[in-house]
């Protein structure tokens, strides 16, 4: 059976507000998530895209935005737009919250619906995986980030 979430966490050396901003604009995602862009309407329901070179396009919708605390949104990383709206069941949901720490960020990323996309339990392993292996890769680039455009 394939595990429904995943989560990860890290302190950023930026403050609260500068990490707010890093994830929800799409100046810094298309750069440091998306290696090629991204698009964001940052209100609840509001649309997002982000683009990677090497993996192409993912659509997503925004479902919460509580300035410096939480940020959510479903989305279909493993499906080109185009297709389906990201909704319960062919989209997972992540979700960043953010607390001070000290002069630092504590940032937790957690991405949950894997065991309920409708799929095979092989594709629903696969994109367990590699979304894995992503966010750990991710809040790495994030963390990297933050401090150069801090610096």
């Amino acid at each position: 059976m394939v595990p429904n979430q995943i989560e990860r966490e890290t302190v950023i050396n930026a403050p609260v507000e500068r990490v707010w901003e890093l994830i929800t604009e799409a100046e810094h995602l298309g750069r440091w998530f998306g290696d090629a862009g991204a698009e964001i309407d940052l209100r609840p329901g509001g649309a997002m895209v982000l683009r990677w070179s090497e993996y192409g396009t993912s659509r997503g919708r925004v479902v919460a935005v509580e300035p410096r605390t939480r940020f959510s949104y479903r989305w279909a990383p493993f499906r080109e737009p185009g297709g389906e709206e990201p909704v319960e069941g062919n989209s997972t949901l992540v979700e960043f919250t953010l607390q001070p720490d000290g002069d630092a960020t504590r940032l937790r990323v957690v991405e949950s619906g894997f065991a309920s996309l409708a799929t095979s339990a092989e594709q629903r392993a696969k994109n367990f995986n590699g979304n894995s292996e992503g966010w750990a890769h991710e809040t790495g680039e994030l963390r990297e980030y933050a401090e150069k455009v801090a610096a």
